[in-house]
């Protein structure tokens, strides 16, 4: 089976089987959603939705974000993991978006970036989520399960697994496509202890191949 056979059928698999599949970040608007990504870095979204209720209730708006010290935010999120980075990032970013964008929260990933706290990956969330932009995010699980199933080949950084996925993934698929590898690596294909006999993927996954040469 050659890379785009691979592809085909993974995607039709997912097309057919779970055709929505969405962000388990809880938010109501374009900011919130982008206080939740920068909180969701190396912590789970179960955490971050147990946090965000009485933040975003405390700082519904950039602009009330933005006229607070660190230290008060920081309050709000210390259960999550590396509280006084993040708590200094939501500060310049609600800043930076009120004295920039005028609280509007932009669409094009290179001014994303330019926010406190935005990276690569959350500046495609955004604008795949939000904007329904084109754009692949490559966290932790998109990088794995895209390597094990051999979609990606040799690929060393997310901004490679990003390049690989886009050259076969159809355009109109990419923001979805996102979120099915996501969810895979969450509840299937988990970093310690894959679930390779219940997976319906394992017909054209790599690694599933290579498990059952072994075991010859």
């Amino acid at each position: 089976m050659n890379k785009k056979e691979r592809f085909e059928k993974i995607i039709n698999y997912f097309t057919e089987h779970q055709p929505i599949a969405e962000t388990e970040l809880n938010y109501s608007n374009p900011y919130e959603l982008l206080v939740a990504v920068i909180l969701s870095a190396q912590c789970t979204d179960k955490r971050v939705n147990m946090v965000t209720p009485n933040l975003f209730k405390t700082f519904p708006k950039p602009e009330i974000m933005a006229e607070v010290s660190s230290d008060e935010v920081f309050q709000y999120i210390r259960s999550i993991s590396y509280p006084n980075n993040k708590a200094k990032h939501l500060v310049g970013m609600a800043k930076m978006l009120v004295d920039e964008f005028d609280g509007v929260v932009p669409s094009d990933i290179n001014l994303l970036q330019k926010l406190p706290g935005v990276g690569r990956k959350t500046a495609n969330v955004i604008a795949s989520v939000v904007y329904d932009k084109p754009a692949m995010a490559v966290d932790t699980h998109v990088f794995r399960v895209s390597a094990r199933l051999g979609l990606t080949i040799n690929a060393k950084t997310p901004l490679e697994t990003e390049k690989q996925l886009v050259k076969y993934i159809p355009e109109n698929k990419i923001a979805v496509a996102h979120h099915w590898l996501i969810l895979h690596g969450r509840y299937v294909c988990m970093a310690r202890n894959p679930q390779c006999a219940e997976c319906k993927l394992k017909d054209w996954c790599k690694y599933f191949e290579n498990l059952q040469k072994i075991k010859r």
